[in-house]
C-alpha cells in the first residue's frame, strides 16, 4: 500500500466501467458461464475496492496487493468480517481459475450470488458516499 493523492476522477471512471461490466454479466447464462460470471463479480468487487482506496489516497501494488486491498475494506463500517471473508474466497477461486484453469462451478454461484451482489451494493454505497464528500 502506498500513499497517493486522492483521485476521485479516476474512481468515477472506474465506477463507469463497473456499470458496463454489470450489464454484461446480467446477460450471461449462469449454467454455461459460471466461471466467467464469478470472475466478473471478482473484477467488479476488486475495482470497487480500488476506487474506494483511490478516494482515500491509497494505491495497492505488488504481490498480494489484491488480498491487502480486500483487507483494507475492513476499515469501512459497512463492510463486515463476513463480507471480507467472502471477497477473499472469491479472490482465491478467481486466481485458481485464471492461473490454473480451474472452473468455478455453478453451485458456487447458486450458493453465493446473493451475498456477492449484496457486497457489491455495500461497496457502491461506500464509494458513492466518498465521491460526494467535499462536493457540497
Amino acid at each position: 500500500m502506498i500513499r497517493i493523492k486522492q483521485d476521485k476522477e479516476r474512481a468515477r471512471s472506474i465506477l463507469g466501467m463497473i456499470d458496463e461490466r454489470e450489464k454484461v454479466v446480467k446477460k450471461l447464462d449462469e449454467i454455461g458461464f459460471s466461471t466467467i460470471i464469478a470472475e466478473n463479480y471478482y473484477e467488479i468487487i476488486k475495482e470497487l475496492c480500488t476506487a474506494i482506496a483511490l478516494t482515500e489516497g491509497f494505491k495497492f501494488v505488488g504481490d498480494n496487493s489484491h488480498k491487502e486491498l480486500i483487507e483494507f475494506m475492513k476499515k469501512n463500517k459497512e463492510i463486515t468480517e463476513g463480507d471480507v471473508s467472502i471477497m477473499d474466497d472469491l479472490r482465491i477461486r478467481r486466481n485458481k481459475s485464471s492461473y490454473e484453469g480451474r472452473k468455478i462451478e455453478i453451485v458456487y454461484l447458486e450458493n453465493n450470488k446473493e451475498s456477492l451482489l449484496e457486497i457489491i451494493g455495500k461497496l457502491k454505497k461506500v464509494l458513492k458516499k466518498k465521491l460526494e464528500e467535499d462536493e457540497v
